[in-house]
């Protein structure tokens, strides 16, 4: 595959059994689970948390599961496992102390370079030496390879991989790799990025991800979109006036500066988490829930996008970004932006979709706001109070709730008669009403 082709390939749904030769094999033996990168602040905060929740909820048995941290920092395991385990917190777990112990005892960590074969092997011995603990000469073995790194070193750590690790059980399993963004810098090197991977590995074998799609609410706007008669008739440009997905964080880079500034807000959080969840909030109804009728339906809404107007965009940085010993004196990489997309379609035509993101504001959240138009012939001056609007809030606190008009009534009333009672009410002006 050269340099610019996407292979589009149709994957098979997970199954837990493999094909060698002319013969099914279960997959009853053992999963390694390797994070590479792992004493950066990704796997920290995110990667690690990750996997033990799926531990606590039974998908990672430890009977099976292995996992291995793998990065240049020389440190030891038990020094690998106090750096997460201040970031391990269970809400399910009965005791979730015990918990985290027995986790963290299944993680065992390699020291190693990127692009050197030593560290690679060093690696492969360890899971091999796992393998073989488990017994996995009875089953299949999985190796599964979590890049938590920069995409400036996949082409490097995916060639030692493929040189030095990959699954050598005779009785199947695999080798998968698994991808996040950004993945690189524009569409000329994330293609280039897309080839120099797809030479070592089958499309099968990589998982492209975007974390943004595992939070609860998102994984739920398709049913919330295509299930309830009651949005179905309004989710179009004769209701919707305009939809607004922001996200906000209260917090600069505290020390990520250098990877920040390489990418800058746009790319690390627009152009991947929220013109996803734009996708799912504008797409038509897909065939079926099936990956590829999903993303169809969302290529048809990008290919829709108009080229965006330079003064739809707004971009800021906020003060004392570059007070970071890692930020370069006099960048000019933006922490903040604001850009408008507008859809042109018979749905969304004249609706503007305004993405906002940005680091070190006055508050954390992410949300998705759909304010409709006003009524016509309104006779309540309703314009003074706000427009009704349908909230869904992603993060932190999950919710959804409408902002509707009403009219409270404040009875004040001596007589029981109901002239009386009509004569002497009391009203109070129109106010808004969260209904949470």
């Amino acid at each position: 595959m050269g340099s610019g082709e996407w292979c589009l390939q149709k994957r098979d749904s997970f199954k837990s059994e493999t094909l060698v030769g002319n013969e099914t094999v279960p997959e009853i033996g053992c999963l390694s689970i390797i994070v590479l990168g792992a004493s950066g602040d990704l796997a920290k905060k995110k990667t690690f948390p990750a996997l033990f929740h799926l531990y606590c909820q039974g998908f990672l048995p430890p009977n099976e599961v292995h996992i291995f941290g793998y990065a240049r920092t020389k440190i030891s395991d038990d020094e690998l496992r106090n750096r997460i385990s201040g970031y391990l917190v269970s809400e399910r777990s009965a005791s979730p102390s015990k918990d985290v112990s027995k986790f963290l005892q299944l993680i065992k960590y390699v020291s190693g370079s990127y692009d050197a074969a030593e560290g690679f092997q060093t690696l492969d011995k360890e899971i091999s030496k796992h393998e073989t603990s488990k017994n996995s000469l009875e089953g299949s073995s999985r190796r599964l390879f979590y890049l938590a790194l920069p995409p400036s070193v996949y082409p490097s750590v995916c060639r030692m991989i493929r040189r030095y690790c990959m699954n050598k059980s005779n009785l199947g399993g695999w080798t998968r790799i698994v991808v996040e963004k950004p993945f690189g810098r524009d569409l000329g090197s994330a293609e280039e990025l897309s080839s120099q991977i797809g030479k070592l590995f089958d499309e099968p074998q990589i998982y492209r991800i975007d974390h943004y799609l595992g939070k609860e609410l998102v994984q739920n706007l398709l049913v919330l979109r295509f299930a309830n008669r009651f949005f179905l008739p309004l989710w179009n440009r004769d209701n919707i006036d305009n939809v607004q997905i922001v996200f906000r964080e209260d917090f600069g880079t505290e020390g990520r500066g250098g990877y920040f500034d390489e990418y800058g807000i746009i790319r690390d959080i627009i152009q991947n988490h929220l013109l996803q969840v734009l996708c799912l909030v504008a797409m038509e109804k897909p065939v079926s829930l099936k990956p590829e009728h999903i993303r169809d339906e969302k290529v048809k809404v990008l290919q829709s996008v108009l080229p965006i107007k330079d003064e739809e965009v707004v971009l800021g940085q906020y003060e004392g970004y570059r007070d970071d010993p890692t930020v370069p004196d006099h960048s000019n990489t933006p922490t903040f932006a604001t850009v408008i997309l507008r859809i042109h379609n018979e749905r969304w035509e004249g609706v503007p979709f305004i993405l906002k993101a940005g680091k070190a504001l006055n508050s954390r959240k992410a949300e998705i706001r759909v304010q409709f138009k006003d009524v016509p012939g309104d006779i309540f001056k309703c314009k003074k109070q706000g427009r009704n609007e349908f909230v869904i809030r992603l993060q932190p606190s999950e919710a959804m709730y409408m902002k509707l008009m009403v009219s409270f009534i404040i009875l004040l009333c001596r007589s029981e008669s109901y002239y009386k009672l009509q004569k002497h009410c009391i009203y109070v002006p129109l106010l808004n009403l969260h209904i949470d």
